[in-house]
């Protein structure tokens, strides 16, 4: 069987995807490296994604790329702009080139003594395929893109209507009319229920608990004007640092007052719905602020849509599904033709493809994550893992470019293998990530660990990781090793 070699192989074209290959291409021009997509199209979440409204949950002067200015003038920008975004980007990269479209990584094998991955492809149509790569770049997002997470609801078959899950949305589903209920908290269902409501006869979202909501405006007045006196990269990037430095503090403000900036985060709610809402029942979680994501609704439109009474907040415990629609444990009946299960995501890491090291199977759950992007005794290999409490994109640039680093160091010292190693005082570990939310709990046994100290403990801040990343050491707990070969003389 042939295989094909690269100096690098990046898994993924979505939005971490793209963003590796420009900095390759940038910072690492000798480098050969491809891109290898198991899906149709780039854009991952972008694309997968079609529910009614799908739009970002950050602002995009930190979502989008560090070097690719947001031009656009909503900050809270929709499903289409942003896959425009990273279909631009790759195109002014000249990127098209390089991805591999329907091939998807199944098993990762790491040689020491070939310093060398060995990848086994399934090609969509054409069978398995092999590649070889010196440096593994995972930009595989963080869920499985074939099956989202739905409870096993009782009379689930009893139910007369439609059942969606928004990861799958039908093109050809008709709500115009119809009675939808949304069963969800999160950030997916605060999207689709203004959405919805637009055109169906009632939308409700039914949650067995409230999460924290914050209304932002979609367009950044600052932001436009900013761009009308000063150069595009200029204002993106004072833009960016602005947001990103206010996210920083209201984060930190949050974990060191949390009594305090949960009144105002419900004092907000009550502004915008008057004095007369239950906001206690139906927005008051149970939990402190950035426990789990807030959710973001731009210009209100959440709030908008209940005060105009097309929409409406049911919480409760869900009995089981009727013929018409779903029984409470209370007795209370919601009526649906149309129920949408906005119920979560189903958590990967590295979209679970087995991983060897000289013949040994990684179980990475046994591992500690190092820069949070790197794991405990597996070489040259890098996983882009975004942030929970700022942008995804915001960690992928920086990892994207510390991979870049990495190698540049490696070939400068003519060395072939870089492995993470902790000491003996990292082997107290911690979770991976500190979120009380369902999906992430429901998979925190799979992931790595993180340990105590840097380079293993994961800090959550842009700031602290741009400046370890881009100026720290490259040899803290890091072993190189396996010299270049040198060639026989003729």
């Amino acid at each position: 069987m042939t295989v094909e070699h690269f100096d690098v192989v990046v898994v993924g074209a979505g939005l971490s995807g793209i963003g590796a290959g420009h900095y390759l291409r940038e910072r690492c021009p000798d480098r050969s490296f491809v891109i290898l997509e198991g899906r149709a199209r780039m854009g991952g979440t972008w694309d997968l994604f079609r529910y009614p409204g799908i739009r970002s949950d950050s602002d995009m002067h930190t979502l989008g790329y560090a070097f690719k200015p947001w031009t656009e003038a909503k900050a809270i920008a929709d499903g289409p702009s942003i896959l425009r975004y990273i279909e631009e980007t790759a195109h002014e990269d000249d990127l098209d080139s390089r991805i591999r479209y329907r091939q998807r990584v199944v098993a990762a094998d790491w040689s020491s003594a070939d310093a060398c991955w060995t990848l086994t492809v399934e090609a969509q149509g054409a069978g398995r395929r092999t590649y070889s790569c010196n440096f593994l770049h995972m930009c595989t997002g963080y869920y499985d893109y074939a099956k989202g997470y739905t409870p096993d609801f009782a009379g689930r078959d009893d139910f007369a209507g439609t059942i969606v899950h928004p990861q799958f949305w039908p093109a050809d589903l008709d709500y115009a009319g119809k009675r939808v209920v949304v069963i969800g908290s999160g950030a997916t269902a605060v999207t689709l229920v203004p959405e919805l409501a637009r055109t169906a006869a009632h939308v409700t979202m039914l949650q067995r608990s409230p999460s924290y909501v914050v209304a932002r405006p979609s367009h950044d007045r600052f932001a436009n004007w900013l761009r009308t006196v000063a150069p595009s990269k200029l204002a993106y990037g004072m833009v960016r640092w602005r947001n990103v430095l206010l996210g920083q503090f209201f984060y930190g403000q949050t974990r060191k007052y949390p009594e305090r900036t949960k009144k105002r985060l419900l004092g907000w709610v009550r502004g915008h719905l008057g004095p007369d809402y239950d906001v206690d029942t139906h927005f008051t979680p149970s939990y402190n602020p950035w426990d789990q994501r807030l959710c973001l609704v731009p210009d209100a439109d959440l709030f908008e849509t209940i005060k105009r009474g097309e929409a409406s907040v049911v919480t409760g415990h869900i009995d089981r599904f009727t013929p018409t629609g779903i029984r409470l444990t209370n007795g209370e009946e919601v009526p649906a033709d149309i129920i949408v299960t906005a119920t979560g995501l189903e958590l990967q890491l590295m979209a679970d493809m087995p991983v060897t090291v000289d013949g040994t199977a990684i179980d990475f759950s046994q591992t500690l994550n190092y820069k949070g992007m790197m794991f405990s005794g597996v070489p040259n290999l890098a996983y882009s893992f975004g942030y929970t409490n700022a942008s995804w994109t915001l960690k992928a640039d920086l990892t994207a470019a510390y991979v870049c680093r990495l190698l540049n160091a490696m070939t400068k010292r003519g060395l072939r293998q870089a492995t993470p190693v902790p000491g003996d005082t990292d082997a107290a570990a911690h979770p991976f990530l500190d979120f009380s939310s369902g999906y992430v709990q429901r998979a925190l046994d799979r992931f790595p660990k993180q340990g105590a100290r840097a380079p293993w403990k994961l800090h959550q801040s842009y700031a602290r990781d741009l400046v370890a990343l881009r100026f720290g050491s490259i040899d803290d707990d890091m072993v190189f090793s396996n010299p270049l070969r040198q060639k026989r003389a003729a």
